[in-house]
């Protein structure tokens, strides 16, 4: 799937174009574009239940593209200020690496370089923040990526517990195949200790719509019927509820229609974001898509018209009663199909 065809000129051009303040259809996981439906809003509950109670292990999954990154900012907003976080992004690292990165985010001195004196000194740092009230989490993302053998360490980590509650809490995020991942026989004593499950879930027809309007809004628009009704269903039905396909389609059509000069996107302008999303055929204007047809016809009008003239001349002789007619009844059509 082709990602991008068209130059920043063009991008700041369009917002003005359609009177917008910035782009509305980022990838970037800006917490400030993030629409909380339903779903949303009930997966960043548990989140942030699971965290308050101090229940242990968190899982959150969700489908490439649906946007568990951008929630796990909105609730990392809203954790108290107390809370000790370690946030490992690349879980495809060893347990001795991610070790490593997580005590230094907990800002934890150099430990030494064995394993056993980096845990010691994650025990010791737990023990402190228990006494002092404060919670520490520790968050995976993409934990899918994570090996069987690295999981059963990170289990082990939960072993840092006091009598009566929790000192480490475990988010692991990832795509479905985590829950697959830790259904795994060698994973069932993980699996067991596993107290809050949340799923990030696709977006539905109409909070499809709802979602493309949220992001114009924030992104500054005063119209709001940029995209006819059809064209939202289109691009609803092609992301099949994907917020991150979404917002690849709408970038697209409203660089289409700038190129254009159309004020509201329907469908065809959809259409051909998506064969440039599918086959990488880069949009071209309106003007260029005629001129490119007009170039391709000639040959042929061209043809027709020697073949015509051959025709004409054994029939009568003579050519110059007809030309002019024959050549403006070409320009005639070819402007009714065409354009200018």
């Amino acid at each position: 799937m082709a990602t991008s065809g068209s130059s920043d000129g063009d991008a700041s051009m369009y917002l003005t174009f359609y009177g917008l303040n910035e782009k509305p259809f980022t990838t970037a996981p800006d917490p400030r574009f993030l629409y909380l439906n339903a779903g949303y809003r009930e997966a960043l509950a548990h989140l942030v239940y699971g965290v308050q109670e101090n229940t242990g292990f968190l899982v959150l999954t969700g489908e490439v593209g649906t946007g568990k990154t951008s929630l796990l900012r909105v609730f990392l907003n809203k954790v108290d200020a107390k809370t000790a976080v370690a946030f490992i992004a690349n879980s495809g690292m060893s347990f001795d690496n991610i070790l490593e990165y997580a005590l230094e985010q907990f800002g934890i001195p150099t430990a030494g370089a064995s394993r056993a004196r980096r845990l010691v000194a994650l025990q010791r740092f737990l023990t402190e923040c228990t006494r002092a009230g404060q919670t520490v989490v520790l968050i995976f993302d993409e934990a899918h990526l994570l090996a069987p053998a690295t999981l059963e360490h990170i289990r082990l980590l939960a072993n840092f517990e006091s009598p009566s509650q929790k000192r480490l809490q475990i988010l692991l995020v990832g795509q479905p195949e985590l829950k697959t991942k830790l259904a795994l026989p060698e994973l069932r004593q993980f699996q067991q200790r596993i107290t809050l499950w949340a799923v990030v879930p696709r977006l539905s027809r109409h909070e499809t719509r709802q979602y493309i309007l949220q992001r114009l809004r924030v992104a500054g628009a005063c119209d709001f019927n940029i995209f006819t009704e059809r064209a939202v269903s289109r691009i609803a039905a092609y992301a099949g509820g994907i917020p991150r396909i979404v917002n690849a389609v709408c970038e697209h059509c409203l660089l289409i229609g700038y190129q254009d000069q159309k004020r509201h996107l329907d469908v065809d302008v959809v259409q051909q974001a998506v064969r440039y999303l599918e086959d990488g055929a880069a949009p071209t204007s309106a003007r260029s898509r005629r001129r490119i047809a007009w170039a391709a016809l000639t040959p042929v009008l061209l043809s027709l018209m020697a073949s015509f003239i051959a025709v004409r001349r054994e029939a009568v002789g003579s050519v110059s009663h007809f030309i002019t007619p024959f050549f403006a009844t070409v320009a005639r059509s070819a402007r009714e199909l065409f354009g200018p």
